[in-house]
């Protein structure tokens, strides 16, 4: 049985310990000496109700009711080749497309460059598209300057790229997108 001193002594640790770092769990061995030997005093964590409220997982979302992304069919993943075939496909078809769409229009600093499988679609001053493929995911990635970030899978069913949070085509998110800061219409698919 430890002593009163060292009750004391941990309870003035934990204390200590618990102004410090409120939010984490404090578990503090002492040692003390005691007749016969060397034992252990383990002193309870300080956990707080509140706390662990807060990083509760349940409850309601402050978000509102926002629809998470659609489900994964696993049975749909793309072979490595075939995804690889798939996304490079797309990547050249939209810089094609986006040079004949450059020799169309007049926006000085409209650059388009392709390297180390990544495309870029400079619109002078009104922002930077970013275009490419994830092998690991399996999935086109964009970063636009309207629109934000997006990860696109491939769907088979409509034969296209598909953002499942917004179910948003890659094509006809990028026609609107660089129609509406460029002004003219733009055909991608």
């Amino acid at each position: 049985m430890a002593s009163s001193s060292t009750r004391l002594l941990v309870r003035q640790l934990l204390i200590k310990r618990s102004c410090l770092s409120p939010f984490l769990r404090i578990s503090t061995l002492v040692e003390a000496s005691a007749p016969g030997g060397r034992h252990g005093v383990c002193a309870p964590p300080l956990w707080s109700s509140s706390i662990s409220k807060f990083f509760s997982s349940s409850g309601t979302s402050q978000l509102g009711d926002v629809q998470g992304p659609a489900p994964i069919d696993y049975r749909s993943i793309l072979e490595e080749n075939e995804f690889h075939k798939l996304a490079d496909d797309t990547i050249h078809d939209l810089q094609e497309k986006f040079e004949e769409y450059g020799d169309s229009i007049q926006i000085d600093g409209f650059d388009i460059d392709y390297g180390n499988q990544v495309l870029t679609l400079k619109i002078g001053n009104l922002g930077t598209y970013v275009i490419n493929k994830q092998t690991p995911n399996r999935q086109i990635w964009l970063s636009s300057p309207v629109s934000g970030p997006a990860r696109f899978d491939w769907d088979a069913t409509s034969n296209s790229w598909v953002y499942r949070r917004t179910k948003a085509n890659l094509f006809k998110l990028l026609e609107n997108e660089v129609e509406e800061l460029c002004g003219k219409p733009i055909c991608l698919s």
